[in-house]
């Protein structure tokens, strides 16, 4: 992987990871369009590169992170279900990971039910709730765990739509799934690297620059991602996402399905 590469995945990273579109699926089409080589550290890298857009998410909402332990004790409660099942069921979600043909399936599914989301929960946007409790967020928390299960659902597509199931304003369910998105990526990258260094020991200095680059790019470029979604969901809802998961899924299944090569890094 060249450091124009790594950019190019951190700005893909950076736009998508807290859109409802599947940053999963974007990677795979962009990295083989790119013709990276998969391997170990190309895996990690796109798992680690979520430190940078995390980052984000902090800056922009800093003020949440030092109000109440309270708020901490709702992170971790919609935490555990994704927790639980990533640990458990580990050597399962691997070997998901490398079916391209699900993230295409998942992709098609997902934007269908985006279709018609705002029609169907558009009660809860003229009358929705602002204020999370704990029975809420545990139920998000198991939303978020279905999109352990498979990729192409979208960690943030499924915790976003949990959201809603609880009667939250789409601004409150985008703004929850981005606070759950910190611990839930800080374990992810976590382990990640642990792997990694258990298997190949350490990072060589042009890897290192390599995440240092991509970490960089992808909390800048979210930076301005998440600001545009809040506000444009605020507006138009989620129907254009829908749109345009169905046109990325497709062409997924395309690519796959003609042997192009295409391949999850």
């Amino acid at each position: 992987m060249s450091v124009l590469q790594s950019i190019v995945l951190a700005i893909v990273e950076g736009l998508t990871e807290f859109l409802p579109v599947s940053s999963t699926g974007h990677m795979i089409i962009v990295s083989s369009w790119m013709g990276i080589t998969a391997n170990s550290f190309t895996k990690t890298f796109i798992v680690v590169i979520q430190l940078g857009a995390i980052l984000a998410v902090v800056v922009l909402y800093w003020k949440h992170f030092f109000r109440t332990f309270d708020f901490y004790f709702k992170l971790f409660v919609a935490f555990i279900p994704a927790a639980a099942i990533g640990l458990l069921l580990n050597t399962y979600i691997d070997a998901m990971l490398e079916r391209v043909d699900v993230v295409g399936f998942m992709l098609i599914l997902g934007g269908i039910v985006f279709l018609f989301i705002d029609r169907i929960f558009r009660k809860s946007e003229e009358e929705g709730i602002t204020v999370i409790n704990y029975p809420t967020a545990i139920k998000i928390g198991f939303f978020q765990s279905i999109s352990v299960l498979a990729p192409g659902i979208s960690r943030s597509a499924a915790t976003i739509i949990g959201g809603l199931t609880q009667h939250l304003t789409r601004k409150t369910a985008a703004e929850f799934s981005f606070f759950l998105a910190v611990p839930t990526m800080f374990a992810a990258t976590g382990y990640k690297l642990l792997k990694f260094y258990k298997t190949d020991s350490a990072f060589g200095r042009d890897e290192v620059t390599l995440l240092l680059v991509g970490n960089i790019v992808a909390f800048v470029v979210a930076i301005f991602a998440v600001r545009f979604f809040i506000q444009f969901l605020t507006k138009n809802g989620f129907r254009i996402f829908g749109i345009y998961r169905i046109a990325i899924g497709f062409i997924i299944l395309t690519l796959y399905y003609f042997h192009t090569g295409l391949s999850i890094v």
